[in-house]
């Protein structure tokens, strides 16, 4: 990786993208206030507006939630609707933060949040433990790839701070999460209304061990979570400024989603199978050594071949799977049902296509996560593996192996509506 000069330190910082999750009223965007608030992220003209707010809704304490809750309609009901995006910083790295609903009508919104998350918080009341919610949100994190997961066990000022309840809700998690796929969890209990072990380590839970949130924050490795070995880059655009400095200049842009490309390098263009080598990579005006996952860049070649919008340059010895039948887990976001035969359109990366349903092979029970087989009906928030066949063939991997060349998005073709999120298997 390049090194950088301290003039640029913070905008080449380190940046982690999270989520939250959890069950109506367990906190989240009280979590992400005080979150906020003890890392003296807010401005002191935020913070009397929401103490005045605070004061307007009759509350006798400064309701942090609010710094998140945007909508008016939020705030009436003291309750989380759309996904609301917050950005912060400490000296150690940048956060991006994804407060999602709740409420099991909005799932849709909390896939939204979570589909570029690195990491997921989820929320456990104290008092109620793991429940169906806890379970869908953490099958969703698992399914979108999400790698690393802290469980905060909040509200144990209404428990005591007890070490019981908190190692009651830990085993209860264990014994659900066991049958996941995410590597990496963390247990932390917490106070969000008061601070506890959210920035500032609790003086009331001497039994707790272990780090803060935000020092976890700080300090989870993500860079292993960027497929740095399959070099995937899918045309955006194609460059042609023509203007008087660059005459002649025909490069290629988009985001790299795998892998390092170098000048030098050969490559194959899909689908045409013409291959080439790279003349240079240019980040805006500056010219680079190298491109990796997830830097937008244009890049040129030695020879003038035919690559236009949702082609895909790669490199000839290590080439993603070429197909129009493509089995996927998917996460339906419409009201209406997904339909058997029924056709809609799709967009990969940067190819639009359009597709049929051929096959819907089992729907996943939430709280088991057991296949479904004889209810084959896929409603809004269910999550089931369906077979598609697309009208052109998709350069794909598995979502395991590379979550942007892995997935694609569903889309009605009457409304325009997003009807679904797939993870290719």
């Amino acid at each position: 990786m390049p090194n950088y000069d301290k003039e640029n330190a913070y905008l080449n910082m380190d940046l982690l993208r999270f989520s939250t999750a959890g069950s109506v009223d367990d906190g989240k965007s009280t979590l992400i206030g005080r979150l906020l608030y003890d890392s003296k992220s807010i401005f002191e003209d935020q913070m009397e507006a929401i103490e005045q707010s605070s004061k307007n809704k009759g509350d006798d304490y400064t309701n942090l939630a609010l710094l998140t809750d945007g909508l008016s309609a939020e705030r009436e009901q003291g309750i989380t609707i759309d996904v609301a995006y917050r950005y912060f910083s400490t000296p150690k790295r940048k956060f991006i933060i994804a407060d999602t609903p709740g409420h099991i009508q909005y799932t849709r919104n909390m896939v939204t949040g979570a589909s570029t998350a690195n990491l997921a918080i989820i929320l456990v009341d104290a008092r109620t433990g793991v429940i169906e919610q806890t379970c869908r949100h953490s099958f969703i994190s698992s399914l979108l790839g999400i790698e690393h997961i802290v469980l905060c066990v909040n509200k144990m000022d209404l428990v005591d701070y007890s070490e019981e309840a908190f190692d009651k809700v830990v085993k209860q998690y264990k014994e659900f999460s066991s049958k996941l796929n995410v590597p990496d969890v963390h247990y932390i209990p917490i106070s969000a209304l008061y601070g506890d072990n959210v920035v500032d380590r609790s003086e009331k839970m001497n039994w707790y061990e272990g780090s803060t949130l935000l020092y976890t924050l700080e300090n989870v490795e993500i860079n292993s979570d960027y497929n740095h070995v399959d070099s995937r880059f899918p045309v955006q655009w194609v460059v042609r400024p023509q203007s008087e400095k660059h005459p002649d200049y025909r490069g290629y842009g988009g985001r790299v989603e795998g892998g390092v490309f170098k000048p030098g390098d050969e490559i194959i263009a899909l689908p045409s199978g013409f291959t080439s080598k790279i003349k240079n990579i240019h980040n805006f005006e500056e010219e680079i050594e190298e491109a990796f996952q997830p830097m937008s860049v244009s890049i040129t070649l030695e020879d003038d071949i035919d690559i236009s919008r949702g082609d895909m340059i790669c490199k000839p010895d290590n080439q993603p799977n070429v197909g129009q039948d493509i089995d996927l887990m998917v996460c339906w976001l419409n009201k209406e049902k997904l339909k058997l035969g029924g056709k809609y359109s799709i967009k990969h990366t940067t190819k639009d296509a359009r597709c049929i349903v051929k096959e819907v092979k089992y729907k996943v029970n939430i709280n088991t996560l057991h296949r479904v087989e004889d209810d084959q009906e896929i409603g809004l928030n269910d999550i089931g593996r369906i077979r598609i066949r697309t009208t052109e063939p998709l350069f794909y991997d598995s979502y395991s192996k590379n979550r942007s060349t892995g997935s694609l998005i569903i889309i009605d073709e009457f409304s325009n509506n997003t009807v679904g999120a797939g993870m290719i298997i």
